[in-house]
């Protein structure tokens, strides 16, 4: 059986539990301790211990099925953000581009909307009197999540 990669595994958890990636992780194993490690490594150690998923996914805030173009999108990163915020997960760098950002959706009194059909995919539109969070709701969710309509 091979040498264990993992040096202390109470560092590790407390590494999960402060947001760090797993390419910062690959990184300070790499400069700590003249380990190599591959991304797959800390996912598998994550999943064994049982720790929470590092991927928030919010179906209110992102209700479309987003094309693979698209996916990049600024509004999507900072809804994806809004996500982690809300769950307790975001990091101080997501709370600080939050804040900015929300207040530009107040200033200009916007929300955001999808149109998979054009070229820029995500847009800022005019709040109207029915959207209620930072998003124009679809009429339909188009997520491919089971339960996105539930």
């Amino acid at each position: 059986m091979g040498k264990r990669k993992i040096q202390d595994e109470q560092e590790v958890i407390r590494w999960f539990e402060e947001g760090r990636t797993y390419q910062w992780m690959i990184d300070e194993y790499k400069r700590k301790y003249g380990i190599d490690t591959v991304s797959s490594m800390w996912g598998n150690f994550r999943r064994r211990r049982g720790l929470d998923r590092r991927i928030v996914r919010n179906d209110d805030l992102i209700p479309w099925f987003v094309k693979e173009e698209h996916r990049w999108a600024y509004p999507l990163a900072m809804l994806r953000a809004e996500g982690r915020h809300r769950e307790g997960k975001a990091t101080q760098d997501d709370l600080n581009r939050l804040a900015s950002w929300k207040e530009m959706l107040e200033e200009h009194n916007v929300v955001v909307h999808y149109d998979p059909d054009t070229e820029d995919g995500f847009f800022y539109i005019p709040r109207e009197s029915t959207d209620d969070d930072i998003i124009r709701r679809p009429e339909k969710k188009t997520t491919p999540r089971l339960n996105a309509d539930r």
